[in-house]
């Protein structure tokens, strides 16, 4: 059976019209998720972040983790990434992923130390630690991933002197030679300009479209939401509302999560796009 970097090297079809919204992948009752939380409190010792979360996360579903600063998607996060244990009940991993070799994350920035040299290729290589990999293995797999994400030419390049999109799509790459199955990205355009962002975006959506990678993404815009995911989950007050995009991405929930009038719109090409009314000064 083909790894998910095995297909990175088959040739992607022509598109002749525009991609369609992305949708969850049909389930079988016998198919299980990738990640579950059963009934989980979340939090740090005696002070609780998170109450009661249940979620249940598939193969290669588009999650996008939404809700102001401070409402508990970081802890979550953790929790996932396993930095944490739940206060009570369960997180599930599926038995091929349970050792969490087949995980990668993709931080907001670099947590290296800047005075430390480091080529592009070292720093992408920092993602094998951990891993138990032939040589040959590990050189393959680089070489795609660098290939894959336009970084070749920068292999031997300091990762310091890189642009913030070069150093997204370095961070990026480090998750990918990993041959996740589960990617987890915390804000990978925040400060970046519209053509990277919109360019590392493109590749992400297209990692979880067609190679089947599940992605859990984090991000203040409501717009990445709901033109790139499958599922959304809303984090406010302790509690985390769960679900497919089109039955939770509403009105009512967005208003409640960011305490502003939210409404989300549909276009004549069916993709959705959101505008958020800042209240009323005379109220």
């Amino acid at each position: 059976m083909n790894s998910v970097l095995d297909q990175l090297k088959q040739p992607k079809p022509v598109r002749t019209e525009a991609a369609p919204a992305p949708a969850p992948p049909p389930t079988t009752h016998e198919e299980k998720p990738v990640l579950a939380v059963e009934q989980a409190n979340l939090g740090y010792g005696r002070t609780l972040i998170l109450k009661d979360v249940s979620v249940q996360i598939r193969q290669g579903e588009f999650w996008c983790l939404l809700g102001p600063n401070g409402e508990g998607k970081s802890t979550f996060i953790k929790a996932l990434l396993g930095a944490i244990r739940p206060l009570r009940g369960k997180i599930f991993l599926r038995p091929d992923f349970a050792n969490r070799t087949r995980l990668g994350f993709v931080p907001q920035e670099c947590e290296l130390n800047p005075t430390v040299p480091t080529t592009v290729t070292e720093f992408i290589s920092c993602g094998f630690v951990g891993l138990s990999l032939a040589a040959h293995v590990r050189a393959s797999r680089l070489k795609q991933i660098l290939e894959m994400l336009g970084l070749t030419r920068l292999r031997g390049q300091s990762f310091w002197t890189l642009s913030g999109g070069q150093r997204q799509r370095c961070l990026l790459a480090r998750a990918l030679v990993r041959d996740p199955l589960l990617l987890i990205v915390d804000e990978p355009t925040a400060g970046l300009d519209l053509a990277a962002a919109a360019g590392l975006l493109e590749i992400i959506t297209d990692l979880s479209r067609t190679k089947g990678i599940t992605v859990v993404f984090v991000t203040h815009d409501l717009n990445i939401a709901a033109q790139r995911a499958s599922h959304v989950a809303m984090f406010k007050s302790g509690t985390v509302t769960v679900g497919p995009l089109e039955a939770t991405f509403n009105n009512e929930n967005l208003t409640r999560t960011f305490g502003v009038p939210v409404e989300v719109r549909l276009n004549r090409d069916g993709e959705h796009s959101v505008v958020a009314r800042p209240p009323s000064l005379n109220a």
